[in-house]
């Protein structure tokens, strides 16, 4: 089987007739008659029947067809990135995977902002913990961003070691509970587990058989009457703020993304959420992923800036009102 067969049998089916096809490719009926005769005699299927109409393709021929078209469509692309006719620059190539970040986001936003390559392929990808470590492992990504607490590390840091992936830590940040605005909880200094009860807990959802060390919460929350799963952070924050709902985790907001409609709450008596990025033990990052680590420590700084003055002008809100109330 070769290209060139697979052409003549494309072509036909456009054409309708094998007569109008030969025309068309400027070759002789004889030729491709007998180039395709040959390569129904190889396969062992008939791919049309003739008529004086033209042909009528069989249903073997159909399936082979669809087949013969994706192989011709696979094989232009090929010719368009490694042909004589290609920009011989290769594009520039970055990409990270992380869990839920909007600071990773930020980070890859800053990037792409100040990529000056002519040719780029760069690419971002939210998921759970467990893909992201796959993700580097399987180099489908340049670096993963993900979080350890002092109850999740040890399992975690044994599968980053048992594949030769190093943490490095980035901030340590005090863990939080997102909701609304409007929460009864949203303008208490903290919070404790005891705070939470009866309201509805929203998370995201894992793959079945991932352990529970992998979520994106906070581990170790008492399991709620009301739960709420969900695949994705818009849906997420759509839940939050217009609930009464929450959930936890690191707590960070960035200010050019935050909702103004969620805000988080520091979590009290709890250890701390240490973000941080993953990469292959040893070897040295590459620019565009050193780049990209530099400008995502910058990022998570901002965002830790932006939470705690967000965090303090709440609580303020919450004493005035006591004040208020106690006048």
């Amino acid at each position: 089987m070769t290209f060139q067969q697979l052409t003549y049998v494309a072509e036909i089916s456009k054409c309708g007739s094998i007569n109008k096809a030969a025309q068309r490719l400027h070759l002789s009926q004889s030729g491709i008659s007998a180039a395709v005769r040959e390569l129904e005699e190889e396969l062992g299927i008939q791919f049309f029947r003739r008529s004086n109409r033209g042909v009528e393709f069989t249903p073997e021929g159909k399936e082979f067809l669809g087949y013969a078209l994706s192989l011709l469509e696979q094989k232009r692309r090929i010719e368009g990135l490694y042909g004589p006719g290609r920009d011989r620059s290769a594009p520039a190539r970055f990409s990270v995977s992380t869990q839920r970040y909007p600071f990773t986001e930020e980070a890859f936003l800053r990037l792409l902002q100040r990529a000056e390559d002519h040719r780029f392929r760069f690419s971002l990808r939210e998921t759970g913990m467990d893909a992201v470590i796959d993700d580097v492992y399987d180099h489908r990504a340049d670096v993963g961003v993900i979080f350890l607490t002092d109850l999740t590390e040890k399992i975690i840091r044994r599968l980053l070691d048992a594949r030769e992936l190093a943490f490095h830590e980035t901030a340590a940040v005090t863990p939080c509970v997102y909701v609304r605005r409007e929460h009864p909880l949203a303008e208490r200094a903290a919070v404790t587990e005891a705070d939470l009860e009866g309201y509805p807990y929203v998370s995201f959802q894992q793959a079945q058989g991932v352990a529970a060390d992998f979520s994106e919460e906070y581990p170790s929350m008492r399991r709620p009457d009301r739960w709420i799963h969900v695949n994705n952070r818009a849906t997420m924050m759509s839940v939050l703020a217009r609930t009464d709902a929450f959930t936890t985790g690191s707590g960070l907001l960035v200010e050019s993304f935050i909702s103004q409609a969620v805000v988080t709450v520091p979590l009290a008596d709890k250890s701390p959420v240490r973000i941080g990025w993953i990469a292959p033990r040893g070897g040295r990052l590459a620019p565009r992923a050193a780049q990209f680590v530099a400008l995502l420590e910058a990022a998570v700084a901002d965002a830790v800036d932006f939470t705690e003055r967000m965090h303090r002008s709440l609580a303020g809100q919450g004493g005035e009102q006591e004040e208020t109330e106690c006048r």
